[in-house]
């Protein structure tokens, strides 16, 4: 149903459009390719690792790799300031996507993440790279803020979680699409040349985007959204409003809670068939391959599974929570690779199989959680919400890794016991705080 757009906040856009128009699959294909090149850029310098063995990195000729100390921590240094950035960046990344709206908001992000990528190929210096780095997390930490209104906008709420797990699906993309595309372009022109690549692909996005009619074409205003539109009325800053609100609570601390063991799967994966199994860099590609290819298809699954308890006469609240329930419980087998080593010392793909239910499993869970906060508070500031999340997701993600590195590197089985617990607790959580999503929920 529509109403009158003309007193709602960006409200550039026609009422009379239809509530369902085939053109928001377009829009959720955009936004794929946009969070492809946003996963793209972001792991460049990574791949071309081999090839930063310069002298402004502290390269030393002649010491095998082991020992090049003040490389290593360069290269590490370089890493950190992208890491904080993009942390840093969700807090207010969101809130200036909601001011701007999501046209001219996630332009702006992938024009800087884009010139940010492209200033790599510039620098001369450990601190030019760690000045682009900056810059680069900064804007693409606007990426899935922007994506999650977009996804408000375009789409009902039981197309919402599919919407987010297919454009979600763009991060798992890049990693095949990566290494094959910047490995080509690195040998045929150098390391310069990767980044030139990738930051150019994010400006082509950007004129794309610039170019379609978004608010000429998207949906008219519905009255799920007129219902939410009281939630952060109320005048002055929306901060005091949301720190309020029950469910910006189970959004940030769900994220909080979740996000670092997919931060664990990614940094860790390697370097555990490695120690385990033995498998090294070249063997190590294919159950890679497998894994993101599994957690692909668990991200459009698991936000299909929302949206189809919801046609079939089911509230939000039931579709929502079933789905999250059902990835959660998927998640629990993982605690049972440690074990995988002694039961089959020889071959990995148990173990390996494992990671692919937890993968899938987890990138339904964030098809689906990511949806919540578009059933609680109205587009105006859904970027908001979700920035802040995204900010509590990369400060439990870096709590964990610490926690990891420095106290239980040597325990795996407590690990992957926490690993396996930590979305059953967060689901317990997000139920305690929000008993019932479409409900005006206040603290």
């Amino acid at each position: 149903m529509s109403i009158n757009t003309a007193s709602l906040p960006d409200s550039g856009f026609s009422a009379s459009t239809p509530d369902k128009s085939n053109i928001r699959w377009v829009v959720c294909g955009l936004l794929f390719l946009a969070t492809t090149i946003n996963y793209m850029d972001r792991s460049v310098f990574s791949l071309i690792e081999p090839l930063l063995h310069l002298d402004f990195m502290g390269w030393v000729p002649g010491v095998d790799a082991a020992h090049q100390t003040a490389y290593n921590l360069n290269f590490g240094r370089v890493l950190i300031c992208f890491q904080i950035a993009y942390g840093v960046g969700f807090l207010f990344a969101g809130r200036i996507i909601d001011k701007l709206g999501t046209k001219t908001g996630y332009a702006l992000a992938i024009l800087i993440w884009g010139c940010a990528s492209i200033s790599h190929s510039l620098v001369t210096s450990v601190a030019g790279f760690c000045i682009a780095r900056v810059f680069l997390g900064l804007g693409e930490s606007g990426n899935f803020p922007a994506a999650i209104k977009a996804t408000t906008e375009w789409f009902p709420s039981e197309e919402r979680a599919l919407a987010t797990g297919l454009f979600n699906s763009g991060s798992n993309a890049s990693a095949f699409i990566a290494p094959v595309l910047i490995a080509a372009v690195a040998a045929r022109w150098g390391w310069h040349a990767a980044f030139i690549c990738t930051g150019s692909m994010g400006l082509v996005w950007a004129i794309i985007w610039i170019i379609f009619p978004y608010n000429k074409l998207r949906r008219g205003a519905t009255q799920t959204q007129a219902n939410l539109a009281p939630v952060t009325q109320g005048g002055g800053s929306i901060y005091p409003i949301l720190l309020r609100h029950r469910g910006f609570w189970a959004f940030c601390i769900a994220k909080g809670i979740t996000d670092p063991i997919w931060w664990f799967y990614l940094f860790y994966l390697p370097k555990f068939l490695n120690d385990n199994y033995g498998l090294n860099l070249s063997h190590v590609k294919y159950p890679l391959i497998v894994i993101y290819t599994a957690a692909s298809v668990g991200s459009i699954a698991g936000g299909w599974l929302s949206g189809f308890r919801m046609k079939h006469g089911h509230s939000v609240d039931s579709g929502r929570k079933f789905a999250l329930l059902i990835c959660a419980i998927c998640v629990l087998p993982i605690m049972l690779v440690p074990h995988m080593h002694t039961l089959f010392p020889n071959n990995a793909w148990p173990a390996i199989s494992l990671f692919c239910l937890a993968t899938a499993a987890h990138q339904g869970w964030s098809a689906n959680l990511f949806s919540t906060p578009t059933d609680m508070f109205p587009s105006t500031s859904v970027s908001t919400v979700v920035g802040i999340g995204g900010a509590a997701g990369a400060l439990g993600g870096a709590c964990f890794t610490w926690l990891v590195s420095h106290f239980f590197s040597l325990h795996p089985l407590l690990i992957f016991m926490m690993a396996g617990l930590a979305y059953v607790t967060a689901l317990l959580i997000f139920q305690a705080l929000v008993p019932r999503l479409g409900v005006r929920q206040t603290i």
